[in-house]
């Protein structure tokens, strides 16, 4: 099945591209998502909890990047999960480019993605997925700009306040930026089909 999201992040481009690159500091953002492993600078490995009333579901996954164009500002992945009691799994090819828009900038996923297993018998149709993935993204793009954007923003003002008063800053913890350059759009893209297949809200 095929599918496209779109979501907007309140910053120029060239920012917004470097913070959506930037993984250690976006994967907190992104509901049921852990980032596990770097495998190299073009594979990383994560993990997805999905708890459906009693039971709990917990898919493996990986993303490789395999395009990357920083001049036009758009990549391309291929993204796989697999249920780790062996009940199916997902693949999905995906591309994403980010535009200018009036509000900042206009992230647009284009995903394929083909089910195997359990899993795909859950499937309720490419509409489902697609209206679902989209809430998830858009839950995505709200954290995003609430926890990183707006909070560096007050981070840095309240840094700037510090300095006009001659008041040594306090010390804060930064993450280091993780070596991998894109990958967490496959994975949520997985997460969002995962959650649409087995009936979650």
């Amino acid at each position: 099945m095929e599918f496209d999201n779109e979501f907007e992040v309140p910053a120029p481009l060239d920012q917004a591209w470097d913070l959506l690159m930037d993984i250690q500091r976006i994967a907190p953002c992104v509901p049921g998502a852990e980032l596990t492993e770097v495998v190299d600078d073009k594979t990383y490995k994560g993990k997805i909890s999905v708890k459906l009333g009693p039971v709990a579901l917990t898919f493996n996954g990986q993303t490789t990047f395999e395009e990357l164009d920083t001049e036009n500002y758009s990549a391309k992945l291929k993204a796989q999960g697999t249920d780790s009691k062996g009940r199916g799994g997902a693949h999905a090819n995906v591309a994403f480019r980010m535009e200018s828009s009036d509000n900042g900038t206009k992230v647009i996923i284009d995903t394929s993605l083909q089910l195997s297993g359990a899993v795909a018998q859950y499937g309720r149709g490419v509409g489902m997925v697609k209206d679902l993935s989209q809430q998830i993204i858009g839950q995505f793009a709200e954290n995003l700009k609430n926890n990183v954007i707006n909070a560096e923003a007050k981070e840095a003002n309240d840094l700037d306040q510090v300095d006009s008063k001659n008041v040594p800053p306090k010390e804060t913890s930064q993450p280091a930026a993780a070596p991998i350059q894109v990958g967490t759009m496959g994975l949520m893209v997985i997460w969002n089909a995962i959650k649409r297949l087995f009936g979650a809200k």
